[in-house]
């Protein structure tokens, strides 16, 4: 298993105790899958709860659209309020047992995070991401598009984000523009998200042709 590798996969175990459930994913061992790392779209609980769970990880990961380099008193805000929303998302998962939500045999798809060391098992995550030559594309994502934290020049902040504005991202999907976006134009970084897009269809396709 590589870092960064998809799988379609099988929960064959899920562990109460450790609030994570175990992963057959093809390989020698079997891989490990924190709760954390689960996506709410694979949660077996009520329409309503899966909404208010999605709300929540939107605001948790919401420092991908505030440009705080811009706006020292945005950056305050932003910081004193992250704190709260950190801890409304956690308190939602201690609401449910991952043994509630998640049952064994339940097919997903999910990405190597960490490869396997030693007796350990690979860890996984079902929010997936590809990243491309100036973008990353995240698929499942909950989170908005944004512009990577290494770029810390203002003005390429800014013309990062008038192209971030422009570019076709379709729904449901979000983007990061990298470090290496710096000085590119919109048709440039376009091109590398649609090549990413197109990447990410096919393994979909490929998973839903599935056994």
């Amino acid at each position: 298993a590589v870092k960064g590798d998809i799988h379609l996969a099988k929960i064959t175990r899920v562990e109460p105790s450790l609030q994570a459930a175990f992963v057959d994913y093809g390989a020698n061992r079997h891989g490990f899958l924190p709760l954390t790392e689960i996506h709410p779209d694979y949660f077996k609980i009520p329409i309503s709860d899966q909404k208010i769970l999605k709300k929540l990880s939107e605001e948790k990961q919401t420092d991908n659209n505030i440009d705080k380099s811009e706006n020292n008193e945005v950056e305050k805000d932003f910081n004193d309020n992250k704190k709260i929303i950190v801890k409304n998302y956690y308190n939602f998962f201690k609401k449910y047992k991952i043994q509630e939500v998640i049952k064994p045999r339940q097919v997903i798809l999910i990405q190597i995070n960490k490869e396997e060391r030693g007796l350990k098992g690979a860890a996984l995550t079902t929010f997936l991401s590809f990243a491309g030559r100036y973008c990353v594309l995240m698929p499942n994502s909950l989170n908005g598009d944004g512009i990577s934290r290494k770029i810390s020049d203002i003005e390429e902040r800014k013309k990062l984000r008038d192209i971030l504005q422009k570019v076709d991202i379709p729904d449901k999907m979000s983007i990061i523009i990298r470090t290496a976006g710096i000085g590119k134009t919109k048709k440039e970084i376009n091109k590398d998200l649609n090549f990413l897009i197109s990447q990410w269809n096919k393994i979909r396709e490929k998973t839903l042709k599935s056994v």
